[in-house]
């Protein structure tokens, strides 16, 4: 049983693309993105600095980008790439929408505009007041939901056992890290506001008014949803979802609990890949992990998911 997972905003490090841009296919993939984004990803995904590429309108397209054109390239012969040996697929907040394209259920033209009106809808509620988000690490889950509340923050991820994100202004953050919960640890992230709560309401109109004129399909595998952790069986209600999920928390935990039930025992993450490798290596235990970052691991990678592939392997 293999899922494929795509990581959210955070992930993405200086000069990350620059070995993916060497094959061609990959380079055509995302030239063709940075076209409907009215972004250079090459050169913000190999030259740009890490302030730079932390900007939501940019970071968010070159996520996308690398996931979506990294599974495609490493198994070119499946239409879907790596996607199409999946028997499950998931992404972490921005993820999602890599992993919508990976199953089809968005063109990736289409997921790329959806990405730009997202990241830039992103980027200007982010203006309106300084916000951010912070990692609160270890201690008593409802205690640390308690303070977390108490702050006026919401918990925005919901990372499984040893980690809930909080999210909020920057006075809040601060009181968060001037008096964490007992036997805790706050750890701001490198992201530019407060996603996933009512600050972020501002970018919703224009992504459902966009959401109005797209296309679907419904996807070729099960796709699993930040809301709730649930298999979304219906392409026109994901895209619903991933208008919603601006202003709602990320259960990741409640993805990884139907990982467990599905039977997981291989998790690849797509590039730039650790962090939910290293979220399931505390929730997931036994669960086999494969974090592909460079092309030099795709025969490797490919031969992780043909081994944990079942039904889907069988298909494709």
């Amino acid at each position: 049983m293999l899922v494929i997972v795509a990581p959210g905003q955070g992930a993405q490090t200086p000069g990350f693309l620059a070995p993916w841009l060497e094959i061609d296919a990959f380079a055509q993939g995302l030239s063709q993105l940075s076209e409907v984004t009215g972004l250079d990803l090459a050169e913000l995904g190999t030259g740009a600095d890490a302030d730079t590429i932390k900007d939501t309108a940019v970071a968010q397209p070159l996520l996308m980008g690398a996931g979506l054109y990294a599974a495609r390239v490493a198994a070119p012969e499946h239409e879907l790439g790596l996607f199409s040996l999946a028997d499950a697929a998931a992404g972490h907040s921005v993820g999602e929408i890599t992993a919508a394209a990976g199953v089809g259920v968005l063109d990736p033209k289409q997921a790329a505009v959806f990405i730009r009106e997202r990241g830039r809808g992103m980027a200007e509620a982010s203006a309106v007041e300084p916000t951010g988000m912070a990692a609160v690490i270890a201690g008593d889950r409802d205690e640390v939901l308690a303070r977390i509340a108490e702050c006026g923050l919401t918990a925005a991820n919901h990372n499984g056992s040893g980690q809930i994100v909080a999210a909020g202004t920057a006075e809040q953050l601060q009181s968060l890290r001037d008096n964490p919960p007992s036997r805790a640890r706050v750890v701001p992230l490198s992201v530019a506001g407060a996603f996933h709560t009512s600050h972020m309401a501002p970018a919703q109109p224009r992504l459902a008014e966009l959401a109005a004129t797209m296309s679907t399909a419904d996807p070729t595998t099960r796709l699993l949803s930040n809301r709730d952790g649930q298999v979304v069986a219906s392409g026109a209600e994901y895209l619903q979802r991933l208008v919603d999920q601006v202003t709602t928390p990320v259960r990741w935990d409640l993805c990884m609990d139907t990982m467990r039930e599905l039977g997981v025992t291989g998790l690849l993450e797509l590039p730039p890949a650790k962090t939910l490798t290293g979220i399931a290596k505390r929730n997931l235990r036994g669960v086999e992990l494969f974090n592909l970052n460079t092309p030099d691991q795709i025969d490797d990678a490919l031969a992780f998911c043909q081994e944990h592939a079942g039904a889907a392997a069988e298909e494709a």
